[in-house]
């Protein structure tokens, strides 16, 4: 069971993430683009996915936790149930769906740092 405050540490432990606000609530940007951002509805998350079938994927494999409505048909985006995943599985979500958004540049720093963490273990 997740909250909106593990939404925010988690998408703002991403690399240039910040936190504006779109649509009324708190969105996460990652350079000029969001990939995260609260609902209107309390509890529900909209995360961007690289494509559509990346999103049919979670559809059909998690069906509790992931959901969508006609608003976003034919968008990359899907829907999360907060209550229905673990803060392990929302951090996962959230790294997805930032990595969809990111530039080229800032998805490469990203992979050196972590190559660079790993090689100081």
């Amino acid at each position: 069971m997740s909250s909106d405050d593990d939404v925010r540490r988690l998408a703002l432990a991403l690399p240039e993430t910040e936190e504006r606000t779109a649509y009324g609530t708190p969105a996460f940007y990652v350079g000029t683009k969001m990939f995260a951002r609260l609902h209107d509805e309390p509890g529900v998350l909209v995360c961007w996915r690289a494509d559509l079938g990346e999103r049919e994927a979670l559809l059909q494999g998690e069906p509790d936790a992931f959901f969508t409505t006609p608003h976003y048909d034919g968008h990359p985006s899907v829907l999360v149930r907060l209550e229905e995943v673990t803060e392990a599985r929302l951090g996962e979500v959230l790294q997805e769906a930032w990595r969809a958004r990111a530039t080229k540049r800032i998805l490469r720093d990203a992979d050196t740092d972590t190559d660079a963490d790993a090689d100081a273990r």
